[in-house]
């Protein structure tokens, strides 16, 4: 279809809000997913020019994370899949203050294809669409003792940065680091979502070690561990210790404060105690 665009992910937390947006604008979606039709898949490179064919723009996530070994080839090979199917515009969503996503992000630049960089910082949907949403249910949440304070910001939010960047020229080989209005520590987070819930929230900070263990008993897949344990001890050290105002610069209004969103999640049901174990 004329100006489909392929949104890797689609099934995902941002790929899903990118997707439906596009859609809503009437520009017609091709699903790079697993389930999508043709099929995408990170580790089946022999289907990506089918699945490449006729599309003009791309939203690129990767999962699970740039840090796993092999990424950095595998964007590499997509990006040069890309281009010689004719793509002309990449959109690509990058971590805020990891190296190996800066590495990532070279490969998008260099590409000779139009660009825009999308870095964000942690989602305050890990709250109620990610593994924490586990924690919040059991009225027991645990983290390694971080060492700083963190701008969650609104997936919501970063959805409509993409779909700007996809839409207009004008954000055309710009880099944007999407951060939330304030900064807040896991304590802060798990304090509001209890109030709003009106439900007590146990909040405890342990060594890596027992944050592990704990993660195992969760059942979460070891390469969500490997991540985590990634983020907690070279992420947050105070390198992402500060707040931007690139949502305000692109989409005309504030971002969304962490109390705001905690309200939309409050208004779904996720945090209701009968959905979980409590």
């Amino acid at each position: 279809m004329a100006n489909e665009i392929l949104v890797l992910g689609a099934t995902g937390k941002t790929g899903k809000r990118v997707a439906e947006r596009l859609q809503k604008k009437g520009i017609p979606v091709r699903a790079g997913s697993r389930q999508g039709n043709p099929p995408f898949d990170w580790e089946k490179a022999e289907n990506w020019a089918t699945v490449l064919s006729g599309i003009k723009k791309v939203y690129i996530t990767y999962y699970p994370d740039f840090v796993v070994p092999g990424a950095l080839e595998k964007i590499q090979q997509f990006v040069d899949a890309a281009k010689n199917t004719g793509v002309q515009q990449l959109v690509f969503l990058s971590g805020r203050g990891e190296k190996e996503a800066e590495e990532a992000e070279k490969i998008v630049i260099n590409s000779g294809l139009h660009w825009t960089i999308v870095r964000s910082s942690w989602f305050m949907q890990n709250f109620s669409e990610f593994f924490f949403l586990d924690n919040i249910l059991a009225g027991y949440f645990v983290v390694p003792k971080p060492k700083a304070l963190e701008p969650f910001v609104d997936l919501d939010d970063l959805a409509d940065v993409v779909v700007e960047a996809l839409t207009d020229d004008k954000h055309n080989r710009k880099i944007y680091e999407l951060t939330g209005p304030e900064l807040l520590s896991f304590k802060d987070t798990t304090s509001i979502i209890s109030e709003a819930i009106n439900s007590p929230i146990v909040y405890e900070e342990v060594d890596m070690d027992a944050y592990v263990n704990t993660l195992r008993d969760y059942q979460i897949p070891e390469d969500i561990i490997g991540l985590m344990q990634y983020l907690f001890t070279e992420v947050l050290d105070g390198r992402n210790e500060s707040i931007k105002n690139d949502i305000e610069d692109v989409l005309g209004r504030k971002s969304t404060s962490f109390r705001e969103y905690v309200v939309k999640a409050t208004q779904t049901g996720v945090w209701n105690i009968q959905n979980g174990q409590r």
